[in-house]
């Protein structure tokens, strides 16, 4: 960790944990304190405890201007997600929230989350999901990605183009997009589908001028600690995670019961999971100083360590990590590189990784020659 990080993670247990913040940063230190929330996705999360304080005029500005717009957001995206609610189960169809929104209601203030796409969970597995959203005039012509402006179909979900109010929505037929490793997946997506059938109806937060309290649902805590386990190591793995989904795994720890911390606690090392729960409680015990009753599993100071270090330095989703900016191949050499390293972190979650990333590559061929792109980013799968 560097001199910076030392009262960022201060203003970050602030915002988060109600601790005092006594750190008195100068104008170049405020200015750095906000780029290092923008690459964290925790400007309106940080913002609030910021505010307090003198910050330099063109930080103040554009920290309550970002902030408000995140305010906005959230207000537009609990409308959204009543309203998918209520347009599935006028369909017959039962639906979660999943992440997202569902995650933003258990924060001291709903609307300081950054938000990001809506995923909901609609029962009844892929092509019945499908046929439905095609009868809904949803889903057309399937893209090779979004920036096509069309639907994409992946493994677990189909994700929408953008609606009119620009907000991006995955619906999931699967729970979630699970893990490499086959035999440790095929035991997680049969718990999950199982768990999510025990969903609770829940409210979220709007101003008067948005439908006040609309409904939405979601799944039980437990699903959530293990669905998003799964979801942290998968990024992490691939590309980066960041602070917000940690600070969203803190919410989701202090709002379970000991029951359920227990229970998840046990199904870790079935579900190929236990060594990112090491590293995630140890970088939720450094950087957040999270009770150690409140984890779950045990906490792994050196992979814990070498988690923070990727999320510092690549940000949210790793979008800032150096060798995102690099050519094609280059970026396929230092990706390749990463994962040998990432081995050590959890061999065969990485093996089947690596060799699901080979298998691609193969399939992929005729597809890539006839549209004449070496990147796998642009091939729909």
């Amino acid at each position: 960790m560097t001199q910076m990080d030392t009262p960022f993670y201060a203003l970050l247990r602030a915002a988060m944990c109600d601790e005092p913040f006594t750190a008195v940063p100068d104008g170049e230190a405020w200015r750095q304190i906000y780029a290092a929330a923008r690459r964290q996705a925790l400007v309106g999360l940080l913002y609030p405890v910021a505010a307090r304080h003198q910050l330099p005029m063109d930080v103040a500005m554009q920290w309550t201007a970002q902030a408000e717009t995140i305010r906005g957001l959230n207000e537009l995206q609990y409308a959204e997600v009543a309203r998918l609610t209520r347009l599935f189960a006028e369909a017959g169809r039962q639906t979660a929230i999943l992440k997202g929104q569902a995650n933003a209601r258990l924060y001291p203030d709903p609307c300081t989350r950054q938000p990001g796409d809506i995923d909901i969970w609609v029962n009844g597995g892929r092509e019945s999901v499908m046929t439905l959203l095609r009868e809904m005039g949803l889903l057309g012509e399937l893209g090779r990605t979004p920036a096509e402006g069309k639907a994409t179909a992946a493994y677990h979900h189909i994700h929408l183009p953008a609606n009119e109010r620009g907000i991006d929505v995955e619906v999931h037929f699967r729970p979630s997009s699970g893990n490499c490793n086959p035999l440790t997946n095929r035991r997680l997506q049969r718990w999950l589908e199982q768990e999510i059938g025990h969903i609770y109806t829940v409210t979220g937060y709007n101003r008067s001028d948005i439908e006040k309290g609309a409904a939405f649902n979601v799944p039980s805590v437990r699903f959530a600690l293990v669905m998003q386990q799964a979801h942290i190591q998968r990024h992490f793995l691939a590309t980066g995670v960041g602070l917000r989904q940690v600070c969203d795994y803190y919410w989701l720890l202090r709002t379970a019961t000991a029951e359920d911390r227990q229970e998840v606690s046990s199904l870790l090392k079935r579900f190929g999971l236990r060594h990112t729960a090491g590293a995630l409680m140890w970088v939720l015990g450094e950087v957040l100083k999270l009770d150690t009753r409140l984890m779950i599993g045990k906490s792994d100071p050196s992979r814990g360590a070498w988690m923070l270090r990727e999320i510092m330095t690549g940000g949210n989703f790793g979008v800032y990590a150096k060798r995102q900016q690099d050519s094609v191949l280059r970026r396929v050499m230092k990706d390749r590189l990463r994962n040998l390293q990432l081995m050590r972190f959890d061999f065969w979650e990485v093996l089947w990784m690596e060799i699901n990333y080979w298998k691609t590559v193969v399939v992929t061929l005729p597809t890539r020659i006839r549209y004449r792109t070496l990147s796998l980013r642009d091939i729909r799968r």
